[in-house]
């Protein structure tokens, strides 16, 4: 299933053949996908407790999507119930003046998964093909050259056992729409908004057409990109986690041998 949503690299992607409305990983009622998010944050538990036991593989999960597309809300739900233990979570805002001063990747490799670990990317280095390309920071020869330090920059960490997994959080505008004035309409919500959330959803067609653009050229078989229809948040929630529980499953994860000095040992 997961197949008729990974971006083909090098094709040209259109993102009006993907329904952000779609639901096909829900189930027949609210409780039943409540209890299957519930057994798949156990599962998850589990395997990253191997993950980190083991110590050979990395886990790298790139959420990217436009403002209120849930990359918080998918984090909450997602990793509900697992240990923090070898899970980390970064967030990339707008870069400050001393990583401006270095290549734009070079905030972005210090963060990167340890053996052992699963890292989250809450907004990532795409940002820097995505804001900065609709805005016109950078010219079309320019995004193109970052596309390729990119591939080069994941293909580096998947030589180094990383295993990346990146997901589109597709929303519609009508959808973004009504996620803003939610958090305009509810006093509770303020702090979540921006003027400049308004500003930038003025841009959505130039999103789209950047998001068509970096998704085609970045999906590769060590990093592909999965296009996750986010309409519905607990789709999304589904989605992500079935997606994450397969790739770690697929890793047959096992503990360390046991010590053989061990044996028999008493604790007095």
């Amino acid at each position: 299933m997961f197949e008729k949503y990974r971006v083909p690299l090098g094709k040209t992607l259109d993102l009006s053949d993907y329904d952000p409305a779609e639901r096909p990983f829900l189930g027949e009622s609210k409780d039943d996908d409540k209890a299957r998010m519930a057994e798949l944050a156990l599962k998850l538990d589990d395997l990253q407790t191997l993950l980190h036991a083991n110590r050979k593989h990395r886990v790298l999960l790139v959420l990217q999507g436009m403002d209120t597309s849930g990359k918080d809300g998918t984090i909450r739900a997602v990793f509900q119930n697992v240990d923090p233990l070898g899970i980390r979570v970064a967030n990339f805002k707008s870069p400050t003046p001393t990583e401006l001063a270095h290549d734009f990747l070079w905030r972005v490799h210090s963060v990167v998964p340890a053996a052992g670990e699963l890292v989250i990317f809450n907004r990532s280095h795409y940002e820097d093909v995505l804001i900065t390309r609709v805005h016109d920071w950078i010219d079309a020869d320019e995004c193109k050259r970052r596309y390729t330090h990119i591939n080069n920059f994941e293909h580096l960490l998947a030589d180094n056992n990383t295993h990346i997994i990146k997901c589109f959080l597709h929303i519609s505008a009508q959808e973004q729409r009504k996620r803003l004035q939610e958090r305009i309409d509810d006093p509770d919500k303020h702090w979540k908004f921006d003027l400049s959330d308004l500003k930038e959803r003025s841009f959505w067609p130039q999103y789209t057409k950047a998001y068509e653009a970096a998704l085609s050229a970045t999906s590769t078989p060590e990093a592909p990109w999965y296009i996750v229809p986010s309409d519905s948040k607990r789709h999304r929630n589904l989605m992500v986690a079935e997606l994450l529980v397969q790739v770690l499953t697929d890793l047959k994860l096992s503990y360390p041998p046991g010590r053989p000095e061990l044996t028999g040992m008493k604790v007095e």
